[in-house]
């Protein structure tokens, strides 16, 4: 159980603090309501930009990390298709350095073309790297426009296009900044030794000053229901063949949502998981298979990745893969397999509250989708599941009109 506070300032800063006296390291996380899915298709990559251009300094302080290191902290930051978020561990004695740090860069960001283009270049090195030369780097690039033809998830949040990053204007830039980087727009969280009171009095002081920004909708076009089976097949200089797979699955907050949580371990956690023991170990079809969620909070993928071994044909694989699906999604599974998943995820549940940092950054998570408190329902949600409940979300999970096959073919000239 993670005992919390919550309050809201006048500008609409949601404001959460958990006490925690066990450490003198306090954790705070800024979690801004802007991802991917918030961007326009001529100009995507905007929100993952934006992040590295938030520690290219603001007006007050020309560089964030050294006055925070100077401080004895610790930083970082990730984007996604749902939200941006940033977080950081300060000792106690110091922690009124992050609120200067942190509510500075929400109210004066500093703007140059120089920034601009120092971090245009960065994220543009990243998109090569991790996503142009390397193998199945592009995969995602491929994969998500298949499975998504209207929600903005048809994107990755590096961007769809490297040339899209690199026209990025300032003007445009600082639009997306004085609409996103708002305090009605973040949800700022505490976790550590401290008092609900000297937080509140921290946050008044810091950050009631900034102005709120426009009220923005979060409204985003739905996803048709996908009517046919989709295939792509590309060849590559890869080290072997591969078969990635993908199914629409349930938002977030559903509770199919735990049931494709669940399903996904049945099937690929560890090696006496489902799809390894038969498709790894009893038929040698592939060196390597995983399937897991993408956990998004509009409704998501369920994803299968397979590297096939030299010489195995590709619809032999994706048959073996798709028997198991469809017996999963017949037949109930046994009480033990499903005792064994849930003790494992409830296991993590535990252990993901024993550190400062990741209670604040689930507390902002659960209130970013609807609630913070329902941080604390997860466990039963889990432990409630039954074989029926599996039974019938894989039944309407793994439809064959629901999936969606990218095919890499290794390049046999190579």
């Amino acid at each position: 159980m993670i005992n919390f506070d919550r309050f809201q300032l006048s500008n609409g800063l949601t404001v959460i603090v958990n006490h925690d006296p066990n450490t003198p390291i306090v954790a705070m996380n800024i979690l801004y309501k802007v991802g991917s899915r918030d961007e326009s298709i001529r100009r995507t990559g905007f929100a993952h930009l934006f992040e590295h251009l938030m520690f290219g300094g603001s007006e007050n302080i020309p560089k964030y990390d050294v006055p925070l290191e100077k401080s004895g902290g610790e930083n970082n930051a990730f984007t996604n298709a749902d939200y941006t978020n940033y977080y950081l561990t300060i000792p106690k004695n110091n922690l009124e350095v992050a609120f200067w740090l942190e509510s500075d860069r929400m109210n004066n960001l500093a703007f140059s073309i120089k920034s601009l283009n120092i971090q245009k270049q960065v994220v543009i090195e990243e998109f090569k790297q991790n996503y142009l030369n390397q193998p199945y780097g592009e995969s995602y690039l491929l994969l998500k426009p298949l499975a998504y033809k209207k929600h903005p998830y048809r994107w990755i949040t590096i961007g769809k296009d490297i040339k899209q990053i690199d026209n990025a204007s300032l003007d445009y830039v600082k639009k997306f900044y004085y609409k996103y980087y708002n305090p009605n727009n973040a949800i700022l969280t505490i976790s550590g030794d401290v008092s609900t009171s000297e937080i509140k009095e921290l946050s008044e002081k810091w950050f009631g000053p900034i102005k709120s920004g426009e009220a923005i909708a979060h409204d985003y076009p739905m996803e048709p229901v996908q009517k046919r089976r989709r295939i792509k097949i590309i060849e590559r200089d890869v080290p072997q063949s591969a078969v990635y797979m993908a199914w629409h699955m349930p938002r977030r907050t559903t509770k199919e949502y735990y049931h494709c949580d669940l399903i996904s371990d049945i099937l690929s956690n560890g090696k006496s998981s489902r799809l390894y023991r038969k498709l790894v170990i009893d038929k040698s079809l592939v060196s390597d298979i995983n399937a897991f969620i993408s956990g998004d909070e509009n409704p998501g993928l369920f994803i299968v990745i397979a590297k096939l071994l030299d010489g195995v044909d590709t619809n032999k694989a994706i048959d073996a893969i798709n028997n198991e699906l469809a017996d999963i999604a017949t037949n109930l599974i046994k009480e033990s397999e499903l005792e064994k998943v849930k003790n494992k995820i409830e296991s993590n549940l535990l252990f993901s509250q024993s550190s400062v940092l990741t209670k604040a950054m689930n507390l902002a998570y659960f209130e970013f989708l609807g609630d913070a408190n329902k941080i604390n329902e997860e466990y039963n949600i889990y432990e409630n599941i039954d074989r029926n409940s599996i039974l019938s979300t894989a039944k309407n999970l793994f439809k064959g009109n629901n999936q969606n096959i990218l095919i890499y073919n290794k390049n046999s000239k190579k």
